[in-house]
């Protein structure tokens, strides 16, 4: 492993270089170039990354990541029969991630032979008939976990919890439980929609921009471009990280000729504070009081005509000590009032979060804190102010628009019966947390999975993989290979779905799919190369073939339906709320807004109020019972936050470097404080084991990481997932959200023994 000087500034030419070679790795580089000129853009397809809006400025959509993520997906490396009679599922669950996904797209659909432990051929109509047989041989339809990638359209998000929930159940979970679970939960409990309230043009005219526990850098580098525009016109953008990334600090436009091809850059950010993992709510608290005992004048006419509950917060906040403060928070009393004076000097405030904010025990509480800042100051629901999380996989929002949710709506439920005439269940179904623990008991036997991969992504691998390979039945619909195909042990089977780059094209002719962005945006995408394999169905295609050989043809013609992806959106148009005139809708240059009513302020809680909340700060960011156990620990306890490295995107693993934070080569690396590391009587480049503390006794444990001296604060650590994900306890989970607590493991450090010799990955 190398470890270089991290870069100076994000984007540049750099990100230029890095995409080529994506793109001549492929091997499809005129058709990649073809597709960089489409992507984001009207009449093309949408990018199978982030979930950022798409802007009109600008020749070019896309950024260093979505050119990883289309080169990626767009490749002329198959593996089909030939690869799997060569390589066991044994085989194959000892390579590395990076070296799984780098083998190339799945080129047709495949079965688990338990007896060979390999994967063989297995024609589309068996494959249907395999699992329709399945399923209905189960005791109960609850025995079937449903699960959602937030790549799939809204089309076929659709059209997998109608058949879900025709078939009896709502077992729904789906990657925002991973994410962004909390942002959901705390927004509709404060406003009444689960949702952000501002749109990609807010941001034109917002005067300050607070990031929370965000890095637009790696996960969502579009937005480094909004934020670039937004600095060199005066906002000031005021950004809390635990870590310093260079993404947040200057950025140099790809698009800007100057900042291409020389050393200049945009400053990004006004102030940068890093606060100690999961200090945010502390923060933010502190702000608050340190306004109110300025007496800085609140929007007293906003908090009359539009809020409840503020007496009770503003006791609450006066009853919080400033050394609790202080102590969560990690910032002295300066730094927290400079951030406070930021926000009641902007006449227009934006607030957005990530993951930094939505892994912890106490997010869904850190998140009300925030909007009870904005709420005290009247930033919500006016041009150029609001609330933004900001989403991570494309349409992870447009698949909870679309019915994929364990707790479905009444509302929801009530007009899907009046359009479909029949009864479908409504008791709770289980979320990612309840599915995995469900197959883990053997309560649930089958798990299909459109899209994803769930077993890299959920915490405690472990006991998730077991989990999933206790399944009777696993399911995988994939472009391709992943972790998740090899976690079987009776039946499994690999089912290859066409990519957003490709042609998906039926006898009703070139179909197109629509996606929602994390502003609430739906827009049409369409593919335009040529499918990789001729064995390639549709996601679409696939569901409704998976639920004609389950159902037959109820409650709706399937495969009929699935023939023309305008059928579908005109049964979405009946039945969700919004998408009236679907399909003349997305005919719209750019889509259409759904709309937002905390936008409007008009508030859909209970008491038609936005609500302020009223919690005390956490005594910590660990719960009661592994405080006890952190007492009786002899060495120092560290908080480790698990992350992505830049040449990643979710899960998947473009490359081995990292060239943000000055990595190459290697992703078992840990970032400490320089002090953290000397207090340990260890160096840089030494190799730790790193021990996760838990009160079930059950030793969670990784080795051979090596240690990189970083700005970082004390105590904390950071390191790449899913590498770290074996150290995540199952059940640390955030409080009302069942979100892992990814951003707060507590761990001890020693010096590894016997370092394990890292597998050889040959990308020849």
């Amino acid at each position: 492993m190398a470890i270089n000087k991290k870069a100076k500034r994000a984007g540049g030419f750099p990100s230029v270089t890095s995409t080529l070679a994506r793109l001549v790795e492929s091997r499809k580089v005129k058709d990649n170039v073809k597709n960089l000129l489409r992507v984001n853009k009207d009449n093309g397809f949408d990018c199978p990354g982030c979930a950022w809006g798409d802007s009109a400025e600008g020749v070019f959509q896309f950024c260093e990541n979505g050119a990883k993520a289309i080169a990626w997906e767009a490749t002329n490396k198959t593996i089909g029969a030939e690869f799997f009679a060569k390589h066991s599922v044994s085989y194959l669950n000892r390579q590395n991630d990076y070296w799984l996904e780098y083998q190339g797209r799945l080129s047709e659909p495949l079965k688990y032979n338990k007896s060979t432990d390999h994967y063989e051929p297995i024609t589309w109509d068996d494959a249907f008939a395999l699992i329709g047989k399945k399923l209905n041989a189960l005791n109960t339809p609850d025995e079937a976990e449903f699960y959602t990638s937030g790549r799939a359209s809204n089309e076929v998000a659709f059209l997998y919890q109608l058949f879900g929930r025709t078939f009896g159940t709502n077992n729904f979970p789906d990657c925002s439980n991973m994410c962004h679970e909390a942002s959901g939960v705390a927004l509709k409990q404060s406003i009444g929609v689960g949702k952000g309230t501002v749109t990609l043009a807010d941001f034109d005219h917002a005067d300050c921009i607070f990031v929370f526990g965000q890095n637009p850098g790696s996960n969502h580098p579009r937005m480094l471009n909004t934020l670039r525009k937004a600095s060199r016109r005066g906002c000031k953008i005021i950004a809390f990280n635990n870590l310093k990334e260079v993404g947040l600090q200057r950025f140099a436009s790809p698009q800007v000729p100057s900042e291409l091809l020389t050393d200049a850059a945009t400053t990004i950010s006004h102030a940068y504070f890093s606060p100690k993992l999961g200090g945010d709510m502390a923060v933010v608290r502190g702000m608050v009081k340190y306004l109110l005992e300025q007496e800085t004048p609140c929007d007293l006419a906003f908090i009359e005509q539009h809020t409840q509950g503020i007496d009770d917060y503003i006791a609450q906040v006066k009853a919080t000590d400033w050394s609790h403060i202080f102590d969560q928070s990690g910032l002295h009393r300066d730094e927290i009032a400079k951030a406070a004076q930021l926000f009641a000097g902007g006449k227009n405030v934006i607030s957005t979060w990530a993951m930094g904010i939505t892994q912890h025990k106490h997010s869904v509480a850190t998140i009300r804190e925030i909007v009870n800042l904005h709420l005290l100051f009247g930033q919500i629901g006016r041009q150029g102010a609001g609330l933004c999380p900001v989403r991570g996989h494309s349409n992870v929002q447009g698949n909870r628009t679309m019915g994929i949710n364990e707790q479905p709506p009444a509302d929801f439920i009530d007009k899907l019966k009046a359009r479909f005439s029949q009864p479908f269940p409504t008791q709770p179904g289980h979320n990612v947390y309840q599915a995995i623990h469900a197959l883990h008991k053997k309560h649930s036997k089958v798990i299909i999975c459109l899209g994803g991969n769930i077993a890299a992504a959920v915490s405690d691998s472990t006991f998730t993989h077991k989990a999933l390979a206790s399944a009777e039945l696993n399911v995988q619909i994939s472009t391709k290979l992943n972790r998740s195909h090899l976690q079987v042990s009776e039946c499994a089977l690999i089912l290859p779905c066409l990519g957003r780059t490709e042609i998906d094209k039926t006898p009703r002719g070139e179909q197109k799919i629509t996606v929602e962005d994390t502003f609430s945006m739906v827009h049409a995408s369409q593919g335009k190369s040529k499918p990789v394999s001729k064995h390639l169905l549709s996601e679409v295609a696939i569901v409704a073939g998976i639920a004609n050989a389950t159902l037959g043809n109820a409650p709706i013609n399937w495969q009929h339906i699935a023939s023309d992806n305008q059928r579908i959106r005109s049964l979405i148009a009946d039945t969700v709320f919004g998408f009236s005139d679907f399909n003349k809708k997305i005919e719209q240059p750019g889509g259409f807004y759904l709309g937002n009513s905390a936008a409007q302020c008009k508030w859909l809680t209970d008491t038609k109020k936005a609500m302020f909340s009223v919690n005390p700060l956490p005594e910590s960011v660990y719960p009661l019972i592994v405080r006890e156990k952190i007492a009786k620990q002899k060495s120092p306890v560290f908080t480790l936050q698990s992350m992505r490295s830049h040449d990643q995107y979710n899960t998947t693993v473009y490359g081995l470097n990292d060239r943000y934070r000055g990595i190459q080569g290697n992703r078992k690396v840990l970032f400490i404080n320089e002090t953290d590391a000397k207090r340990l009587k260890l160096n840089a480049s030494d190799k730790v084991t790193i021990t996760s503390i838990w009160h079930d006794n059950i030793t969670r444990q990784v080795t051979g990481f090596t240690l990189v001296f970083y700005d970082i604060p004390r105590g904390n650590l950071a390191a790449y997932y899913p590498e770290t994900n074996p150290l995540v306890p199952i059940d640390s989970i955030g409080d009302h959200s069942s979100t892992p607590t990814s951003k707060s493991i507590a761990v001890v450090l020693t010096k590894a023994q016997n370092d394990p010799q890292a597998i050889d990955i040959n990308v020849t």
